[in-house]
């Protein structure tokens, strides 16, 4: 039976909509943050030697990371679907905003937080030199959803399940003002209309209003 081991407010988010989407049979496991660090608990950790989220299992199948997880079920269990086929003129946008997601985006997110927990002000020579990637990151986002009205083109794909997170949830570690962007919050609205969309959140993070705004 596959597993879905959602830690409360994170990147395995991602998984839940992605069965919700692909409607495929599958165990949602609950864990909750520490109400003091607001890390993952202990039991959590000890899924898998990395200790983040998301985590699976499946059988005797233990499997971290978004991109990887979300090949495998795409593959193992969704019969290909919410991919692109490589020989589709679409394919090199797909892979690129998969591996675009934690790959860029979500490492950019992760400097902000930083600096944001060391209090590093505003006009301090690291926010312009570390955040220059985040800002060019959002530029790409906004130009390629002026493009295209998914990020893999004219199709839902996974490649926007896996680009939601940092622009979303990721805002409650690195507060981000949207107003700047007006694809981004268009697209967001078509996200959050999505059927799989509202029940992954609601079932994952029932206490919590969607950051599409």
């Amino acid at each position: 039976m596959l597993s879905v081991h959602h830690l409360g407010v994170s990147q395995s988010e991602r998984i839940v909509w992605l069965c919700e989407e692909l409607e495929i049979p599958y165990e949602l496991v609950l864990y909750d943050r520490d109400p003091v660090t607001r890390l993952a608990p202990p039991e959590y950790k000890a899924l898998h030697p990395m200790g983040t989220a998301p985590v699976i299992t499946d059988g005797d199948l233990v499997l971290s990371e978004s991109g990887a997880i979300m090949e495998y079920i795409i593959a193992r269990h969704g019969g290909g679907r919410l991919s692109v086929p490589a020989d589709d003129p679409n394919f090199p946008d797909y892979l690129f905003w998969m591996h675009f997601a934690n790959a860029s985006v979500m490492p950019a997110g992760m400097v902000a937080m930083i600096m944001g927990i060391l209090q590093i002000e505003e006009a301090h020579p690291l926010r312009g030199a570390l955040g220059a990637r985040g800002v060019n990151a959002f530029a790409m986002i906004e130009k390629r959803l002026g493009e295209a009205p998914w990020f893999a083109g004219p199709d839902f794909t996974a490649a926007d399940i896996i680009m939601v997170f940092p622009l979303t949830t990721m805002r409650a570690f690195a507060p981000m003002d949207l107003t700047p962007y007006p694809n981004i919050r268009t697209y967001l609205k078509r996200v959050g209309e999505r059927p799989a969309y509202q029940r992954a959140m609601a079932k994952g993070d029932p206490g919590m209003t969607p950051m599409l705004e």
